[in-house]
C-alpha cells in the first residue's frame, strides 16, 4: 500500500511540473525567432507596435485546428483595427509523416497580416509550455517587452461554433484593450496533443 501512495504521488508530481512547464501568466517572454514559409526569419521583436499579440499553436494535420480555422480567421480581422495582431505556429504533433517538422501548407503563404510561422523542433512550443494545437498565448507589449496575460482555449466549444458559451480569448482581448486586467487567464484548451520528441 505504501509503495502504491509514493507511486500516485510521485506520478501528481510529475503531473504537476509537466502542467506548469513554458510561461506562467504575468511572465516577460523571451525574444524568439522563427521561419515562415517563405523562409524569411520573424522575430517577436517585429511585432514591437502592436499593443496584443496572439500567438495561435496549431497543426496543418490537426483535426481541431481545421474546425477554429474561420473563428481564428474572423477573430483576427475583428481584433487587427482594435490593436491585436495574431500570429500563427505551426508545430509538429507527432502525426506527420517520418516525423519530420510540419510545413505550412501550400495555399497559407505567411503574410504581414497573416503571419504563419513553422516550429522545428517544437522548440517555440516547448518554450511557451503549448500542449495542445490550436492553443492560444496572449502578450501584452510593455515598455520593457512582452508579457503573458491569457493562456489555453479560444472557447468553449470546438465541435460547433453556434453553441460556444464562453468566448475566452475574446474575453481576455477585450478586457485587455479596456485596461484591465483578465479575470479568468487560463482555460484548458481542447485539441490534439502536441507529443514531444
Amino acid at each position: 500500500m505504501k509503495t502504491y501512495v509514493t507511486f500516485l504521488l510521485a506520478l501528481l508530481l510529475s503531473s504537476a511540473a509537466f502542467a506548469q512547464s513554458g510561461y506562467r501568466i504575468g511572465a516577460k517572454v523571451d525574444n524568439f525567432t522563427l521561419k515562415d514559409a517563405q523562409n524569411q526569419a520573424v522575430e517577436l521583436s517585429n511585432f514591437k507596435d502592436a499593443p496584443l499579440l496572439v500567438v495561435v499553436f496549431t497543426s496543418v494535420n490537426c483535426p481541431y485546428a481545421k474546425l477554429y480555422e474561420n473563428r481564428l480567421q474572423n477573430l483576427s480581422q475583428s481584433y487587427a483595427g482594435k490593436g491585436a495582431k495574431f500570429v500563427y505556429v505551426n508545430t509538429n504533433i507527432g502525426l506527420e509523416e517520418g516525423g519530420q517538422a510540419a510545413k505550412p501548407q501550400p495555399d497559407r503563404p505567411s503574410t504581414e497580416k497573416f503571419p504563419y510561422l513553422i516550429d522545428e523542433g517544437q522548440q517555440l512550443s516547448k518554450q511557451f509550455g503549448a500542449t495542445k494545437a490550436p492553443e492560444v498565448f496572449v502578450l501584452q507589449n510593455s515598455a520593457d517587452g512582452f508579457y503573458l496575460r491569457y493562456k489555453g482555449a479560444i472557447d468553449d466549444n470546438p465541435q460547433a461554433e453556434n453553441f460556444v458559451k464562453q468566448r475566452h480569448l475574446a474575453s481576455a482581448l477585450d478586457a485587455l484593450l479596456a485596461g484591465h486586467s483578465v479575470a479568468n487567464s487560463e482555460n484548458r484548451a481542447t485539441g490534439c496533443s502536441i507529443k514531444r520528441f
